[in-house]
């Protein structure tokens, strides 16, 4: 076991010094605080901010090298959604996907961002769902990577199986065993070790607290009905990689139909296929800001 960790943090050495280039801030908010990560680009006023929501099982850090690809020409900005990180945990207990929609907005309030480009992946999908549904004025672009839909639509019967599985491997691995035993779920069978290494870093750094309120919120979630709610209102697209085995492909493009979204499929590309594949992830959201929405919708 200690070869393992010992290999992994090597591994994940060479992420961790790039990551030093963009150290965790923390903003208050009202009285809470986010902690979160930022690339300052050069593009001005006139360059739209982008807005990055990690998943369950990750944190800001996850998007590092979309800060290195993306962040020379606007504001790259990713959070620790509540209960992760420093960030201070959300007061409900089993919340809703409007009690972290609610912070996210309160954030980009303290943070002047007004309007914004917003990307969530798997759970974070959830969150930017909600966040657009309630706000779409400020959203001049949705982009969906891997979203998880949530089972609030599921019998409770259902809810309840998923939620408490979940609940119970937290209590029985913790952070470092979680990392060690789900981590290979999240990418395809073609990643490199590094990129496994990134993914275990990440994970082993949840805070089970947090964790376990994102789990309820899993359970409790409808990202089909927010998307629902959008539909003419924000400009949307769904992608997934095409070796996704939790949020498979034929699960996202039916998030795309109900958005009336644009879908893409990624090759060789697993969960977190922006861990593993950036350069492909980091060119979509690009293409995305510049040709999917337009010239008109991406003005500050």
């Amino acid at each position: 076991m200690n070869d393992t960790i010992d290999t992994a943090a090597s591994s994940a050495a060479p992420f961790e010094t790039r990551l030093a280039r963009f150290a965790q801030r923390a903003a208050r908010v009202g009285e809470a605080s986010v902690s979160y990560r930022e690339a300052a680009g050069e593009g001005g006023n006139e360059a739209l901010s982008l807005v990055l929501l990690h998943g369950i099982g990750s944190g800001a850090a996850s998007w590092v090298q979309q800060f290195e690809a993306l962040g020379g020409a606007r504001r790259v900005l990713a959070w620790d959604a509540p209960g992760y990180g420093a960030s201070t945990p959300v007061a409900n207990a089993s919340p809703l996907a409007a009690d972290y929609a609610r912070v996210l907005a309160d954030w980009l309030d303290t943070l002047g961002i007004a309007r914004c480009m917003l990307v969530g992946h798997s759970l974070g999908a959830i969150m930017a769902g909600a966040f657009a549904a309630a706000h779409p004025e400020r959203v001049a672009g949705l982009l969906l990577i891997s979203p998880a839909a949530g089972y609030g639509a599921a019998d409770e019967t259902v809810r309840a199986e998923k939620r408490d599985t979940r609940l119970a491997m937290l209590a029985e691995l913790g952070p470092q065993g979680l990392a060690q035993k789900r981590s290979a779920n999240m990418l395809s069978p073609q990643a490199d070790e590094t990129a496994r290494a990134w993914v275990r870093w990440n994970m082993a750094r949840i805070v089970p607290h947090g964790y376990a309120q994102a789990t309820h919120l899993l359970a409790n979630a409808d990202l089909a009905a927010d998307l629902a709610r959008c539909t003419g209102k924000v400009p949307m697209a769904v992608a997934v990689g095409a070796q996704d085995t939790i949020t498979p492909p034929e699960a996202c493009e039916r998030l795309a139909q109900i958005a009336r979204a644009p879908f893409h499929v990624v090759p060789r590309a697993g969960h977190a296929g922006y861990i593993e594949q950036p350069l492909a992830y980091s060119t979509l959201i690009d293409f995305t800001l510049t040709h999917t929405f337009s010239t008109t919708e991406l003005k500050a």
